[in-house]
């Protein structure tokens, strides 16, 4: 059912354009090559840590489209699919996960086209590389977690939308995608790790560009996993104690 609903979803977005479902992948990816032009030739950024910037650049952004795709989409989802939520035997905690795993399917494009780029470069694949199913898999949790709460709050108090955009415009620039964390100074960078997302755009850098492993840093993991622990509860419990409320506010 979820699959289901999620390529329904899909494709309902982009119903009624010329060009259909081919404007989920054609957007962000002109917003990469805006980004790289801005960023790489017009103000001639070089190489980070000796990567390429273009490598950099994609490694990070790829999952940062995807989580902010997929928590915006899940925000608004029992507001847009109102008529199922009002329908007693359908099982609503299921509709911020069909935003989310719609959003997974773009992503999935987009994690091949950065395997594409790195190997452009000279970076092969090697077996940690199957380390990007667990950063995959955690950015689908942490996105969903979030979606969860702002979902039901959105049906609550629909302003709810606006501040997940707010965060997600803020989050971009403030999460090290641009530019390099070790470019501030040390004792700064406890500010940008306690942001979980932080640990997904490394994640993917440490996967495609530095073969770094996940266990290698046992404390951003643990840290990492507790919050989105915490986030998938509060999801949990907004669901139980406000699901009998739901249909009467839509």
């Amino acid at each position: 059912m979820l699959v289901s609903l999620a390529k329904n979803d899909f494709k309902a977005k982009y119903a009624g354009s010329a060009l259909g479902v081919v404007w989920g992948f054609v957007t962000p990816i002109i917003t990469i090559l805006i980004y790289w032009f801005v960023f790489q030739v017009a103000f001639r950024n070089g190489p980070v840590n000796g990567v390429p910037y273009v490598i950099w650049l994609v490694s990070g952004i790829v999952p940062w489209f995807f989580i902010s795709e997929g928590w915006g989409g899940a925000t608004g989802v029992l507001v847009d699919y109102s008529y199922l939520v009002k329908k007693v035997v359908f099982p609503v905690e299921l509709l911020p996960a069909v935003r989310v795993t719609s959003a997974a399917f773009v992503h999935l494009f987009f994690v091949v086209l950065t395997f594409a780029v790195t190997i452009g470069y000279g970076y092969f694949p090697r077996f940690l590389h199957f380390q990007i199913l667990y950063y995959m898999a955690a950015a689908y949790i942490l996105t969903l977690a979030l979606g969860r709460i702002t979902a039901t709050l959105t049906v609550f108090a629909r302003d709810i939308g606006n501040v997940v955009g707010v965060l997600v415009q803020f989050g971009f620039w403030l999460t090290p995608i641009f530019w390099d964390i070790h470019s501030i100074p040390e004792n700064l960078h406890i500010i940008f790790k306690i942001n979980p997302i932080y640990y997904i755009t490394e994640g993917y850098r440490d996967t495609f560009v530095y073969g770094i492993g996940f266990w290698e840093k046992p404390v951003d993991t643990i840290y990492f996993w507790v919050l989105t622990a915490v986030f998938v509860l509060i999801g949990n419990f907004f669901f139980k104690k406000l699901r009998p409320h739901l249909a009467d506010l839509l």
